[in-house]
């Protein structure tokens, strides 16, 4: 009876320690698997035979221990080990390793999730990321504007080349400094034409037709018919030269009025609350131009600055100067963008208006060449500093220039921030464009994922965009996890029901990106127990073999 339990015993102990082999050898063969998470085998003791369940203690004895004779041993368990493995960098963006708990969400199939650690992901064709088996990745998307959906899963999208973004501009602010040690501009430049006249030798009014407005120097000889074409090119204002700008008789304007107000808009000057009397009129038979005060907006006019298609009269209008503007001031530009990402060149100038007690006050001129109204000049405004030279307040911050015809919405609408200024006695004024929300278009060409998960886009005009965030689950226990094949976990009875989380939050581990998990198995510990499974087999064997021995010992002594 004891040789045969002895026999049985050490057969038990050949199975477990077999069993441990088993998992060895599958830890062995995955030390290089990604995110692989070894096993271990746990043995228990087997059911004892009880001879004697010994006595307590007594006046004349001790009392006796129980008597049990161990009838082997028996696998417990396998448990997984859910150690993190190291991270090792590949520098490939769509590699992602989890530095902590947790697991990426992959869809399979139509909607069932499963999960993995490893992290070793591509893009597909339709710009999803998908597993090494085309899973795809789940995550938190966004909406239109690019701002984060939190709570609901979809497949994560890296649209690599394929989306282009634009963005009109909607503020702008400046930075810089506005001398008060300026001068104040108080006189603006004033030009004047040669006098004009009609066909009766009368001079020119605001009603007179273009076409019969004559040189009063060459009475006889009209300056254009319909159809001719008046082009002003190389007009200074300022430091600046103004862009070309085209006047058909006829089709833009009839009269010498229209031609007038065509020549104000073209030019950019300002009518309005502190620019009296700025303005193109027709006056005493010339056409006078007015411009607002300050060097900046002084207006020049070179003798061949005005021409027409008319040969018989290629120089119509030729103004002189009558009158320059005075007084200190800068201009700066910028470029804004409509919707459609094309961009809008604006023009500032600002002008020392007043120094009251309370402190400098400023005049500001906006122009864009790009407007398609009727004027260039976008408006005006002051800005007042107090006596310490700090922004104070600013009379109008509100800004449009139409973009009628040009596809984009019209017109582009922004604030203007002038709060970065400041107006102290500077050796020279300076401004200069702070920043703008606006961009052209742009391409994407790049993304990265941040350790909490958000995959960024990085487009060729600049801009980075949130293109989504991978989401992690995370569980009551991970040894609950049922394993499958090619690194994916479904969820288990013992595992609990996912928790979806963003990384670095509610247990979730922080995302690496550019570098995978390593495999978790430790060879010099899985070597140690192999030998000391091989030990334990082999001498579990060694009791069979032993046992075998003295039963036929005993079988010869019945002979």
């Amino acid at each position: 009876m004891g040789l045969t339990n002895a026999m049985y015993s050490g057969l038990s102990g050949m199975e477990v320690n077999q069993f441990r082999i088993g998992t060895i050898g599958n830890n062995v063969a995955n030390v290089n698997t990604t995110a692989f998470k070894g096993s271990r085998t746990l043995f228990q003791t087997q059911f004892y035979h009880t001879l004697s369940g010994g006595t307590g203690p007594s006046a004349a004895s001790g009392g006796t221990n129980p008597m049990q004779i161990g009838l082997g041993a028996q696998v417990g368990t396998t448990q997984r080990v859910h150690t993190n493995g190291t991270l090792e960098a590949t520098g490939v963006p769509s590699d992602l390793a989890i530095q902590g708990a947790g697991f990426f969400v992959l869809r399979r199939g139509a909607s069932e999730q499963v999960y993995t650690r490893d992290g070793s992901f591509t893009v597909d064709a339709n710009n999803r990321l998908v597993s090494q088996d085309g899973y795809p990745v789940r995550g938190f998307g966004v909406d239109p504007a690019f701002n984060l959906t939190p709570g609901v899963l979809s497949d994560i999208v890296i649209p690599l080349g394929s989306v282009t973004i634009a963005n009109a501009t909607s503020q702008v602010a400046l930075d810089g400094d506005l001398s008060a040690a300026s001068a104040l501009a108080t006189q603006g430049s004033i030009t004047a034409s040669q006098a004009l006249v009609d066909g009766g030798a009368n001079p020119v009014s605001g009603a007179t037709l273009l076409t019969d407005v004559r040189s009063a120097s060459a009475a006889a000889t009209p300056m254009f018919v319909k159809g001719h074409i008046i082009t002003i090119s190389g007009v200074e204002k300022g430091d600046r030269e103004l862009p070309p700008m085209q006047f058909e008789v006829g089709e833009t304007g009839e009269t010498m009025q229209d031609f007038a107000d065509w020549l104000e808009g073209a030019l950019g000057i300002q009518e309005g609350v502190g620019v009296a009397n700025a303005g193109v009129a027709i006056e005493g038979g010339a056409i006078v131009i007015r411009g607002n005060p300050g060097e900046v907006a002084n207006i020049e006019f070179e003798v061949d600055d005005v021409r027409s298609s008319n040969a018989a009269v290629p120089l119509p209008f030729q103004f002189a100067q009558a009158q320059n503007a005075t007084g200190g001031g800068i201009d700066t530009s910028f470029t804004a963008y409509d919707s459609l990402g094309a961009p809008v060149s604006v023009d500032v100038s600002f002008t020392l208006e007043s120094t009251p007690n309370t402190g400098p006050v400023w005049r500001f001129y906006i122009e864009s060449p790009d407007s398609t109204g009727a004027t260039r000049a976008i408006g005006t405004g002051t800005v007042q500093f107090d006596t310490n030279g700090n922004f104070v307040s600013i009379s109008n911050d509100q800004f449009t220039i139409p973009r009628d015809a040009s596809g984009a919405s019209t017109p582009v609408s922004f604030t203007l921030d002038l709060s970065q200024l400041h107006g102290l006695s500077t050796q020279a004024s300076n401004v200069i464009l702070f920043e703008q929300n606006g961009f052209p278009p742009g391409t994407m060409t790049n993304y990265g994922v941040g350790a909490d998960g958000i995959v960024s886009g990085i487009f060729d005009n600049g801009q980075v965009r949130t293109l989504g965030q991978v989401a992690l689950a995370t569980f009551a226990n991970d040894t609950g996890l049922i394993s499958e094949e090619n690194n994916i976990f479904a969820i288990g009875p013992a595992s609990g029901a996912p928790a979806i989380v963003a990384p670095n939050t509610f247990r979730g581990g922080a995302i690496a990106s550019g570098m995978l998990e390593a495999s978790n198995v430790d060879l010099s510990r899985e070597f140690i127990g192999l030998i000391t499974s091989s030990t334990g087999f082999q001498a579990s064997s060694r009791v069979i073999s032993t046992s075998s021995d003295l039963l036929n010992g005993l079988m010869a002594l019945l002979q």
